[in-house]
């Protein structure tokens, strides 16, 4: 706990991510029969680093406004980011490593075939508000052969930096908040190596200087969305539109704040084909405008976009209005 308070006093780090809170959790953890002792109620909790992580959150968030804790935690332990008054472990985040392995399964795959997988994308959302989620793109995946983010993606080079820039859209507009890795901001082709310094000579380049502008863009429209972040840990700031068009390889959903006027409607593309006069079910009537496009030129993209929606009282969706828009190839619009 000194260390910890350490870091965060005199290093001023913004917070601590606790890694393997797994292997103190439990017992018998890589273990096998025989090699662990139950604790006094017979079970395999253990007793003792379960009350030192809470002393140590308690204690850190008391002692310092505005940091964090976040656990990266791979079992399904109950109350990881709670409170400890009511019997959590007192993290404020935890890493969603589901949600990070399936997206990342789903966007390897040759856009051909993800029509047969887009349950790998819709599954996230079955337990999405069980803890408040972090939803990370870390240094595990970037290192030992798993290859770059970039390097993960199908296709020719339009459509991989097409896809970086479809993930890191689809990332920042689903539920909880968001982590990259060092490089992933410009798209870094090669694993990360500590003994190396980034890649920064990339940015020369135009697709990887658009997927920079694509990051900071996203940053920046995140930190005035507040659709985004009011309700990021509760099922009330998501909604569905449709998630059962695997045919095209599309979803459009929903993400709200506190004030109905803050609402935005996002709809992505996971093929390379334009989806042009697709109609999507809206909740309410009146004007709306497109207000962030991954497929914008300057991020290195076709350049499609939406002006002059006209929102149609034609019933869809299980809506009584709807709006014909075009999802450029490999892409996501957001609408306003």
């Amino acid at each position: 706990m000194s260390n910890a308070n350490f870091w965060l006093d005199q290093y001023h780090a913004d917070g601590l991510r606790v890694d393997a809170v797994a292997s103190m959790l439990y017992l018998d953890y890589s273990r096998e029969e025989g090699e662990w002792e139950p604790n006094i109620y017979g079970n395999n909790e253990n007793l003792e680093a379960i009350s030192f992580i809470r002393e140590l959150n308690q204690e850190v968030y008391s002692s310092f406004k505005g940091i964090q804790t976040i656990a990266e935690e791979s079992t399904s332990f109950s109350m990881v980011s709670k409170p400890v008054s009511i019997g959590g472990l007192g993290f404020g985040m935890k890493w969603m490593m589901g949600w990070m392995h399936d997206t990342l399964e789903y966007f390897k795959k040759e856009p051909v075939y993800r029509r047969h997988h887009q349950n790998d994308l819709t599954f996230s959302m079955t337990y999405a508000f069980t803890e408040n989620f972090m939803l990370p793109f870390s240094h595990d995946e970037v290192v030992y052969g798993k290859q770059s983010l970039l390097y993960k993606m199908p296709g020719d080079e339009w459509q991989r930096f097409a896809n970086l820039r479809l993930l890191y859209g689809y990332m920042f507009t689903h539920p909880g908040t968001n982590l990259l890795f060092m490089g992933a901001e410009f798209g870094q082709s090669s694993e990360w190596n500590y003994q190396h310094s980034l890649d920064w000579h990339l940015l020369q380049y135009d697709f990887h200087a658009g997927i920079q502008e694509l990051v900071k863009d996203l940053n920046k429209f995140y930190r005035s969305s507040p659709a985004l972040y009011e309700k990021q840990f509760s099922p009330e700031g998501f909604q569905w539109i449709d998630y059962g068009d695997y045919e095209n390889s599309v979803l459009t959903y929903i993400r709200r704040g506190h004030e109905p006027k803050n609402d935005l409607i996002i709809a992505c593309n996971f093929t390379p084909v334009p989806r042009e006069g697709y109609r999507v079910g809206i909740p309410k009537k009146g004007p709306l405008k497109e207000v962030f496009n991954s497929d914008a030129k300057k991020y290195g993209g076709s350049g499609s976009k939406n002006t002059g929606i006209k929102v149609s009282k034609t019933p869809w969706h299980g809506h009584k209005t709807s709006i014909e828009i075009t999802i450029p190839p490999l892409g996501m619009v957001i609408f306003k």
